[in-house]
């Protein structure tokens, strides 16, 4: 029994018996919360609108903190973002990370809490879907809207489940109370079912949801049918990829029963469904007012060059809150801790100031992974000059991006626009901060990051590992003050979804559908020409080694993968996507590397060294179940190497 067709339904008649059956019940907490803990409060909450209303914030608040250093995994649990390793702060705890040091374990699994919150999430869901249907004093309309809203709900948080754990048990009705005890211990969901239900909760609720909220004020972040529609196509994108479609490598994952866990035929239908829904879902967002943001240079009382606007048009993407781009923001996770750990003190007025951290790093094969000026990549671009010293100087020609005369690594010159706006690195200008002016670019802002230098490794547990800062997190009318902790942040809900993410998708499952064609190219060009770039048909035959790689399916889905990790690079995408592609081994295995933070001369600085060697195995696509949950239910399978 896979299927949990109901899971413990409240009522007051029910009380009684659940008190019963606690202690029998009890050893299976571990696994599944399913002991009610609020069942005076059920009736109650369905009596009138505004308290039915109260519940449905309540199965919202299960969202899980995407962009939360402490919880989301998919920051500091990959190889994107590196950290000094050492014992928890006051607003960096480092727990977390234990996962990209390859420190996960079966008896207290770091990052259990997500399936702890989100097996109750289901359960309250569930509670509300029952409910709702008695409030006398809700429309019919809002009714149908919020019931929308609940499915969608329970869909993504099946869909998280699943991406962490795999196979999992689906959650689909509240089990009545007097039902047997061996009926409690359900199984895992085949994965192919499980993406069927997570499909059919979206399609039974997408279309009585609103395009736009109905009042921004109050409603921004409440579910809306683009957003709908985008995590649909997402999920079958997913569906569709090679660590869900047709996965030997998981061919022995099995029930008790022997129901096979991973379906073990490659369908190639499945892109065929994934690029329906990716163009339903951009039909959908677009005709919602959803577009690629660019900054507006006439509503800006800012004097700024080409270059700059290039800039914030990239960082504003991410950055600026509710811009027409994005289509899903996570308003139970605010972004102000991620953005201190990332930002650099470079107002060098205020020294003293110790509320911004600067740990959060991109190794070096972050920094190479993005693309030259020509929109490719390093180790095929024909006009960079591998031989080029180790430093250079900078230029009044570079001096929009580096500082004039500063010597700084070959490797940041003559990089693509989203480089400059992603990335910090010692003698790289940082655009904003209080500073506006750009006309006079020798008075903008800049990063020093050696060692005795503002921006330099302070305390042993403190300062940016890597020599590399995350610029993209960091809004960029932020400002410093003098006193200590002094820090004027522009707080903005965390980006789950914009729609650059959503063009890159559909040029994927296109591309896996069918191979390269004019339409693949429309839509990653899209996202290349806002980022500054030549056309990838005119890119690649003009600058590359590879001049036909573009005209291949299996070259286009590479030029695909890399763009789509450059674009969302530091956002989350990253960790899934490695995962998801099985691309995770070969990525993994690259050492992470840095400058020599330790050094104050250009020379010893600018020397390459070992931080970390990570490791990937099969047990790591998918988190462990806990020891304890599959002693508790031996119809609960563990994951592989686990």
């Amino acid at each position: 029994m896979y299927d949990m067709k109901y899971f413990i339904k409240r009522s007051w008649a029910a009380r009684v018996a659940i008190l019963i059956i606690f202690s029998v019940l009890s050893a299976c907490k571990d696994y599944l919360d399913i002991i009610p803990d609020n069942i005076p409060t059920i009736d109650n909450s369905f009596t009138m609108r505004t308290e039915a209303e109260k519940y449905l914030y309540t199965c919202y608040s299960y969202m899980p903190k995407d962009g939360n250093l402490e919880q989301d995994p998919s920051l500091l649990g990959g190889d994107e973002i590196w950290a000094i390793d050492g014992p928890p702060k006051p607003n960096f705890n480092h727990t977390i990370f234990n996962i990209a040091q390859g420190r996960q374990a079966t008896i207290n699994p770091v990052g259990e809490n997500i399936w702890v919150n989100l097996y109750r999430a289901l359960r309250d869901c569930n509670i509300f879907l029952e409910n709702i249907g008695k409030v006398p004093d809700l429309s019919e309309e809002e009714r149908d809207q919020w019931i929308a809203e609940v499915k969608f709900l329970k869909a993504y948080y099946h869909f998280y489940l699943v991406r962490m754990y795999g196979p999992v048990p689906l959650i689909k009705e509240n089990l009545p109370v007097e039902v047997d005890i061996s009926s409690v211990k359900i199984s895992r969901a085949p994965v192919d079912a499980c993406f069927a239900y997570i499909v059919q909760l979206i399609d039974e609720g997408k279309d009585d949801l609103p395009p736009v909220v109905a009042d921004p004020v109050k409603m921004l972040g409440r579910i809306t049918k683009p957003i709908a529609y985008a995590l649909k196509a997402k999920v079958l994108v997913t569906a569709a990829s090679p660590l869900f479609n047709g996965n030997s490598e998981q061919a022995t994952l099995k029930n008790p029963d022997g129901t096979q866990l991973f379906n073990q035929q490659v369908m190639p239908a499945k892109w065929d469904a994934a690029a329906l829904a990716c163009k339903e879902a951009i039909d959908i967002c677009e005709a919602a007012g959803h577009r690629l943001y660019k900054f507006d240079r006439a509503n800006s009382t800012f004097v700024l060059t080409d270059q700059i606007v290039q800039q914030l048009s990239l960082r504003n993407a991410f950055t600026e809150r509710w811009n027409p781009e994005i289509i899903w923001a996570n308003t139970q996770s605010l972004s102000a801790n991620t953005q201190l750990q990332a930002t650099p003190n470079v107002d060098f007025r205020y020294q003293d100031n110790n509320v911004i951290g600067y740990e959060l790093a991109p190794p070096l094969k972050i920094v190479d992974m993005f693309y030259t000026k020509n929109g490719i990549p390093i180790e095929e671009d024909l006009q960079w000059n591998i031989n080029q010293p180790a430093v250079r100087a900078g230029t009044p020609a570079d001096q929009r991006y580096i500082k004039l005369n500063y010597e700084t690594s070959s490797i940041n010159f003559d990089r693509e626009p989203r480089f400059y706006a992603s990335l910090g690195f010692d003698g790289g200008v940082w655009y904003g901060q209080g500073y506006y002016t750009d006309a006079t670019p020798t008075g903008t802002y800049y990063v020093s990051a050696k060692k005795g230098q503002p921006n330099g490794k302070g305390k042993p547990d403190f300062g940016s590992v890597t020599g590399y800062f995350i610029k993209k997190y960091v809004h960029f009318q932020n400002t410093q003050g003098a006193s200590a902790g002094d820090y004027s942040i522009n707080n903005y809900p965390w980006p789950i979804f914009r729609l650059a993410q959503l063009y890159l998708l559909y040029a994927e499952a296109l591309n896996e559908k069918s191979g390269p064609a004019a339409e693949v190219y429309k839509y990653i060009n899209l996202v290349r020409e806002r980022a500054g770039l030549p056309a990838v048909e005119v890119a690649w035959p003009t600058y590359s080694s590879n001049k036909t790689k573009h005209l291949t399916p299996t070259g286009l889905r590479e030029i695909i993968h890399r763009e789509e990790l450059i674009e969302l690079a530091f956002e989350g995408a990253r960790f899934w996507d490695l995962r998801r592609w099985k691309e995770a081994p070969q990525e993994y295995v690259k050492p992470i590397q840095g400058w020599d933070i330790e050094q104050s001369s250009t020379s010893l600085y600018y020397r390459k060294r070992l931080i970390f060697s990570p490791r990937f195995g099969l047990k790591d696509y998918f988190w462990p179940i806990r020891d304890n949950t599959i002693l508790n239910n031996r119809n609960l399978v563990q994951n592989i190497g686990w």
